[in-house]
């Protein structure tokens, strides 16, 4: 009886850091994906573009996120679900903004332009995955406030 508990924690566990671990993959790629430019940019001594900046900061924001995230018990702090949801709408807007840019574009053989519509479809994925965790993270933190004390978290109510 006390070992089927400890077993579905376990792949509990296990899925939750399968979706984190996809999380920073993506991110990273993300900031491989853009930052290709901005080292272009930098070689040139030309301008870095706001908007790759603003990918790779999102990206850079997401990464460690996602790895703080495999700590076990993070998810237990109050109205964690908050910073994934900021993280979402960052998310969203890279997909606003650089979907404008290249959804309808025709590469003809660009390369570059290929990468960057790669790169949007990415920026959607983490978007979407940025939603499942911060609609997960409320529902577990809606489902277990109340049912546990508030200072030490764990006696139940």
């Amino acid at each position: 009886m006390g070992f089927k508990p400890n077993l579905e924690f376990s792949a509990a566990y296990i899925a939750h850091s399968a979706f984190r671990i996809i999380q920073i993959v993506l991110a990273l790629t993300v900031v491989g994906l853009y930052g290709v430019d901005l080292h272009k940019a930098n070689r040139e001594h030309k301008y870095s573009d706001g908007k790759w900046v603003y990918a790779v900061v999102t990206a850079s924001l997401s990464a460690p996120t996602a790895l703080a995230y495999l700590i076990p018990f993070i998810h237990r702090i109050p109205f964690l679900f908050v910073w994934d949801s900021i993280l979402f709408v960052l998310w969203i807007a890279l997909f606003g903004i650089f979907g404008k840019m290249y959804i309808h574009e025709n590469p003809e053989g660009n390369g570059g332009i290929k990468r960057m519509k790669n790169a949007v479809w990415v920026d959607l994925v983490n978007a979407l995955l940025w939603l499942v965790s911060a609609v997960g993270m409320a529902g577990y933190w809606w489902r277990s406030r109340g049912t546990r004390t508030k200072w030490t978290g764990r006696a139940r109510v």
